[in-house]
């Protein structure tokens, strides 16, 4: 073929192919201009299932139920009658029905024109019970199941219970705790659930372990956390066992300890407690970041309240310029500032301590603003939580009324109040206060309490050197018929001293501030070894007492005593021989006590001093005056190096009638350690018994030593130094009795030791060096002591 005709060939099959093109899109054009019409020209969706017979639902169907009605299954449904088979809506429905917990098992089937439901009902619970738990009380872990009987049994709820019943266990310290369900079937479609708990072995703490702490060491950091390492005598304790919520709160205890000694940018950068492989022990580790220690370089006060003078307020503040910046002092100034302003009538203000540090010099300015602020005042006091305890009993321990200033230090020491009680669960007290619905100048304040037992039978086995092997038994209720009332029986009997008493107090007489209380009581004591004779005392006293403020206290008492001396042989001495009988003692007496001790029972800082007076004539047959003064001071130099020093005087002299031996004064014992019992006490020359004396004063120092065991093991150590002198009685001279007096001052000096141990407190004291002991005084270089109670 020439190149002629191929051309002409190729030029025929273009067009060809052009024209084949042209005519597809033309096809695929009216295709779709077809297909939009259809859609246009169709009929409602409705319209088109009714046409088709077989889309359409005409009979709902619900098989299996027994307990549940089918037509409670029904509106479960998000289909209808008339409905077509969406399987959406199905799915959707089927997913209805499974979260109602009703159903173990769900189906949804179409057959023909019906949908059918098929349930297979989930079991009713017959009964439930827990097996193998002794650590733990059955009601306990009911109280945070979900299950109960009668209800519907499903496995979700089943694995819920047993994650609450572990919890548990893991805040007692036993992470080692299995818990296994069993299901046990019954007819009608019910089952009992069982619960078989193995409980373990406790999770102890092994080591707690710091890391980034210089300024202070590992043992320190133990005795500031409240979890506590793994140790033999703590046997009455939780705390050495793993509590995630206790691990949070050692971590705000550390920072309260270090900013308390100026270390203001401290943080625990992390707490971890890592669970050995026998999952019986954890290893805790807190990493901390310490910063500078810092220096108070400047305090001041700046007060922007009208008419308000600084003046007035500088005597409350606390910290001193060069003292170490301490956190605590800080907001015990700003509640003192407050409490002073109130004081003054300026009970709307701020105090906003401002505190800038200085990290290249390592100090800190505190200046405390003081401004005013918004007007509010109590719209009602709402107790909530007591059931037991009086409305009055509690709201006469909150600082505020309806009508007030709302002022934050008082509501601050409204709680403390409450707390100090003892009525209510520690760490249970809470005051909040909303804004008023109605007034916006008005608060409501809502007291929350959870109350506790208040009741305690105690039973007490010891041995002391003063009455030697004894035993008691008591009944206390502090919060009688929850009128806030007191009232303790006693009975101890010992070998040199037995008692029963009784004692009723009411904490707000006449509903003022004024503490009264009346005391019945016989007492029977054996004087033998030291003067010859056995008191036998039977009365009673009446008590009333007052405070001025949160320091300075007074009370009164008035007690009706009869006495009476046994157990006098010829032996005896003559002067103790002529005291023989009966004497009635009707005594007044009063006391004044001003106290700033930062702890009443284990004091580290602070003083007290107190003062008596008892006034014997208001009938009765003996007639005397007697004064007393005392004082102490505590300090702590260095930390755990606890100094203490005490001094006391006492003086008795009799109203035309001589005073009786048992109200002298009487040297040794408690009062000189290192001498018995009256043992450097004027004596008769012939009998060698101890006859007393006029006047009396001691002083004290004790220096407790820390020895760098845990707080926790409850020893304590310390050094002590005793010092005493007694005048003889001025009746002695005119008596034509021979004795033994000497106004000498004595002494001792030794050490002792106090183990708060898991059978009560034992304490020993050693006084290797005793001074100036005169020839006929009598010594005794041991003295213990040991009880407990048992509650």
């Amino acid at each position: 073929m020439s190149l002629a005709a191929r051309s002409v060939r190729r030029c025929k099959a273009r067009q060809e192919r052009h024209a084949w093109t042209f005519q597809s899109a033309l096809v695929a054009l009216l295709a779709v201009v077809g297909v939009a019409a259809s859609v246009l020209l169709m009929p409602a969706p409705r319209a088109f299932a009714q046409a088709s017979a077989d889309g359409i639902i005409e009979i709902i169907q619900v098989q299996g139920s027994q307990r549940i009605e089918p037509a409670t299954v029904r509106t479960y449904l998000t289909l209808r009658e008339g409905d077509t088979f969406d399987p959406v809506r199905i799915d959707r429905s089927l997913k209805n029905l499974f979260a109602t917990g009703l159903f173990a098992n769900v189906e949804i089937v179409r057959q023909n024109n019906i949908l059918l439901i098929r349930v297979v009902e989930n079991p009713i619970i017959n009964r439930i019970s827990m097996e193998g738990n002794s650590k733990i009380k059955t009601e306990d872990l009911t109280k945070e199941t979900v299950l109960r009987a009668r209800v519907v049994y499903t496995r979700t709820k089943v694995q819920q219970d047993v994650e609450k019943i572990l919890e548990l266990y893991r805040r007692k310290g036993r992470f080692a705790a299995r818990v296994e369900p069993k299901v046990i079937e019954l007819p009608q479609n019910r089952v009992d659930v069982a619960f078989e708990i193995s409980e373990g072995r406790p999770t102890y703490v092994r080591t707690i372990n710091f890391v980034g702490n210089e300024a202070f060491n590992d043992s320190d950091l133990r005795g500031v956390v409240l979890t506590r390492e793994e140790r033999w005598w703590r046997l009455f304790t939780s705390n050495d066992t793993y509590d995630p919520d206790r691990m949070n709160y050692d971590r705000e205890l550390l920072r309260q300890y270090y900013v308390q000694e100026g270390y203001a940018d401290f943080e625990v950068i992390s707490a971890v407690a890592e669970l050995a492989p026998n999952r019986e022990n954890f290893y805790m580790t807190f990493t901390v970041k310490e910063g500078p220690r810092y220096k108070l370089a400047k305090v001041d006060l700046d007060v922007n309240v009208k008419d308000l003078p600084k003046e007035t307020l500088q005597s409350a503040v606390i910290p001193q310029t060069g003292d170490w910046f301490n956190g605590k002092k800080i907001e015990d100034t700003v509640d003192a500032i407050t409490n002073a302003a109130g004081d003054a009538g300026y009970a709307f203000v701020e105090v906003h301590p401002r505190v800038q540090r200085d990290p290249a010099n390592k100090t800190a300015s505190v200046i405390f603003q003081v401004v005013e602020g918004p007007r509010v005042f109590i719209e009602r006091v709402d107790i909530q939580g007591n059931n037991r305890t009086l409305d009055r009993v509690i709201r006469r321990e909150i600082r505020l009324v309806e009508g007030d200033a709302f002022n934050t230090a008082k509501v601050r020491r409204s709680k403390t109040r409450l707390e100090n009680l003892g009525y209510f669960k520690e760490d249970t007290v809470k005051i909040d206060n909303t804004p008023s619905e109605v007034y916006p100048d008005r608060t409501i304040l809502t007291a929350k309490v959870e109350e506790q037992s208040t009741g305690e039978l105690s039973f007490g086995v010891g041995y002391s050197s003063a009455t030697g092997a004894l035993f008691d038994v008591g009944i206390t209720e502090r919060n009688l018929l929850g009128k806030g009332q007191a009232l303790t029986a006693n009975f101890s009997i010992a070998q040199q001293q037995s008692q029963v008493s009784l004692s009723f107090t009411e904490p707000y007489f006449l509903d003022r501030h004024l503490v009264a209380g009346a005391d019945i009581f016989a007492q029977k004591t054996d004087y033998q070894a030291q003067s010859g004779f056995t008191s036998n005392n039977y009365g009673g006293s009446l008590r009333l007492g007052f405070s001025y403020n949160e320091y300075l206290y007074q009370r009164f008492t008035y007690g009706l005593t009869a006495t009476n001396l046994t157990g006098l042989s010829s032996s005896v001495s003559q002067y103790v021989r002529e005291q023989s009988g009966t004497a009635i003692s009707s005594v007044l007496s009063q006391s004044l006590t001003y106290d700033r001790r930062n702890n009443v029972i284990d004091p580290t800082g602070g003083y007290f001093v107190t003062g008596s007076t008892e006034l014997a004539g208001f009938g009765g047959n003996e007639r005397y005056v007697k004064g007393s003064a005392g004082a102490a001071l505590y300090a702590e130099p260095l930390a755990g190096w606890i100094f203490s020093s005490s001094v006391s005087g006492t003086y008795i002299v009799g109203l035309g009638r001589d005073v009786k031996i048992y109200q002298r004064n009487q040297l040794g014992g408690y009062s000189l350690r290192g001498f018995k019992d009256f043992g450097a006490s004027p004596r008769d020359a012939v009998t060698l018994d101890s006859l007393g004396g006029d006047w009396m004063a001691t002083a004290s120092f004790e220096l407790r030593v820390p020895l760098g065991i845990p707080k926790e093991a409850g020893i304590k150590t310390k050094l002590f130094n005793d010092w005493g002198v007694i005048g003889p009685p001025k009746a002695l001279k005119d008596s034509g009795v021979a004795f033994f007096d000497s106004r000498a001052i004595r002494g001792s000096a030794g050490i002792g030791v106090e183990w708060t141990s898991p059978v009560g407190i034992i304490s020993l004291d050693y006084s290797p060096f005793i001074f100036n002991a005169q020839s006929f005084d009598k010594t005794s270089h041991f003295r213990v002591n040991f009880g407990n109670r048992f509650n």
